[in-house]
């Protein structure tokens, strides 16, 4: 087994998770919205992906980070790099907030009384999590502007993780 990149190649390694349980996470909260019995489950494992995600974010930041003083910049991709840090900034803190918010809304559910009249529980609900969907869905377009790039340094730059050679390479001798 190869050995562990050093912090500062770990950057590519990590970013793929907490995007991809950040941007898979808006699903499990519809399904929510018309599972009935199995609501609470799915809004629970709706908020374990959002943690999740949110925790692999902020990972992924210090990893990018640390890579970051290692890239060679050139006058072109050194705008990008700092739009790359500051979006991925960005979309650590504000999954940080909105998975605390999702939290508090599928762990307290008793600050939604039962209301007798026209406005009911599972409105406020349904209104209340579609207006939440709507502030995820500008994250996640701020993930994938992020993504975006992050994946123009690597491809359009050629801004690569510095990763120590390997001790177990084969041998090419006969």
């Amino acid at each position: 087994m190869p050995p562990l990149p050093p912090w500062d190649s770990l950057h590519p390694l990590i970013i793929h998770f907490p995007i991809a349980l950040l941007l898979v996470a808006p699903v499990l909260v519809l399904l929510s919205l018309v599972a009935g019995s199995h609501a609470r489950g799915l809004a629970i494992g709706a908020v374990v992906l959002m943690l999740l995600g949110s925790a692999g974010a902020v990972v992924a930041v210090s990893t990018g980070e640390a890579a970051a003083e290692m890239a060679e910049r050139t006058e072109q991709s050194a705008p990008v790099l700092h739009e790359h840090e500051e979006g991925g900034e960005f979309v650590r803190s504000y999954f940080l907030v909105m998975s605390v918010i999702y939290l508090l809304m599928v762990a307290i559910p008793w600050f939604l009384h039962a209301r007798k009249g026209i406005v009911t529980r599972k409105m406020i609900v349904v209104v209340g999590t579609l207006v939440f969907l709507a502030a995820y869905g500008y994250g996640m377009l701020k993930v994938v502007d992020t993504g975006h790039l992050g994946g123009r340094l690597v491809h359009e730059y050629g801004i690569r993780a510095m990763l120590p050679p390997s001790g177990d390479a084969p041998s090419t001798d006969d």
